[in-house]
C-alpha cells in the first residue's frame, strides 16, 4: 500500500492524499484524492512503479518514538485530517520514495511481496477514487487464472499464433457480415411491400392491406407497416407473421 501510495504520486501528482485504506490477507483497498478516472496507461505506470520497488528488494527502515514535527520534517508523509500524538512511527522504504507515518504491520523488504496486481479502479465519491489490488500468492493466482483463460480463447479461435490479430479479424468478419445481413433483410423488406402493395383493396373508400409477411420478427413487421402507411392514405393494415413457431400480429 505504501509503495503504492508513492507510484500514485509519481504518476497522477502530488494532490493525491490518502482518504481511507483496508489491508488483509486477500487483498488492498486504498481510496485517495484525484479529479478523474484513471487512464489504462496511468494504472499500468503504477502497477510497473510498485513491481519495480519490489524487485529493488529495499529493506524496511522504520523510526519509532519520533517525535511529530521531527517525522514531518524528515519528509514523512501525513493523512490529512488525520490527529496524531506527540511520538509517531515514520515507515521508510527508500527515503526517496515511500516515507510515511504509519501504525500498521509491514514486510521487512519489499522482496518479500513477491508480486502486485491492480484489479480494479474506481469513484467511490466526489474527488475521491479508489484501486483494489492485490500481491503475493493472491497476484500469482490472479495471472495464472487469467493466462488459463487466454490459452482457452486462444484454443477456441483455433490456436492462432497471434490472438490480438484472430480476434480483429474475427470482429471485421463479423462486421462485414452484419452488414450483408443488413442489406438482405432490407431487400426482404422491399419485396415483401411490393407485393403487399398488390393486394391493396379498397372497401368502402378504405384502403385494405391483409397478410402474412415472411420477416423475422415484431421490429421488422412494425417497420414495414410504417412504410405502408406512408405511401398509402387511408389505409388499413394487418399483418400476420412467424418467428421460430410463434405467431405475431
Amino acid at each position: 500500500t505504501h509503495l503504492m501510495h508513492s507510484a500514485l504520486r509519481e504518476v497522477l501528482g502530488h494532490h493525491v492524499a490518502q482518504k481511507g485504506s483496508l489491508v488483509n490477507e486477500k487483498y488492498l483497498r486504498f481510496d485517495f484524492s484525484h479529479f478523474s478516472k484513471m487512464t489504462d496507461e496511468e494504472l499500468l505506470k503504477v502497477e510497473q512503479r510498485v513491481n519495480e520497488k519490489i524487485l529493488e528488494a529495499i529493506e524496511l527502515t522504520e523510526h519509532r518514538n519520533m517525535l511529530i514535527d521531527d517525522a514531518l520534517a524528515l519528509g514523512a508523509t501525513a493523512l490529512i485530517g488525520e490527529k496524531y500524538g506527540d511520538n509517531v512511527r515514520v515507515i521508510v522504504f527508500d527515503k526517496d520514495y515511500s516515507m510515511e507515518l504509519c501504525g500498521g504491520t509491514h514486510v521487512k523488504n519489499t522482496s518479500h511481496i513477491g508480486l502486485f496486481k491492480i484489479t480494479a479502479e474506481a469513484g467511490v465519491a466526489a474527488g475521491v477514487r479508489r484501486i483494489e489490488a492485490v500481491s503475493g500468492s493472491e497476484a500469482y493466482r490472479l495471472l495464472l487464472e487469467l493466462t488459463q483463460r487466454q490459452d482457452r480463447l486462444r484454443e477456441k479461435l483455433g490456436n492462432p499464433r497471434d490472438i490480438e490479430q484472430a480476434i480483429d479479424k474475427q470482429l471485421d468478419e463479423n462486421a462485414a457480415l452484419t452488414r450483408r445481413i443488413d442489406a438482405l433483410n432490407h431487400e426482404q423488406t422491399l419485396s415483401e411491400k411490393k407485393r403487399l402493395l398488390e393486394l391493396i383493396s379498397n372497401k368502402n373508400g378504405v384502403n385494405c392491406i391483409v397478410g402474412k409477411v415472411n420477416l423475422a420478427g415484431a421490429a421488422k413487421a412494425k417497420d414495414l407497416a410504417f412504410q405502408l402507411k406512408n405511401e398509402v392514405e387511408n389505409l388499413f393494415c394487418v399483418l400476420g407473421w412467424e418467428t421460430e413457431g410463434k405467431p405475431g400480429l
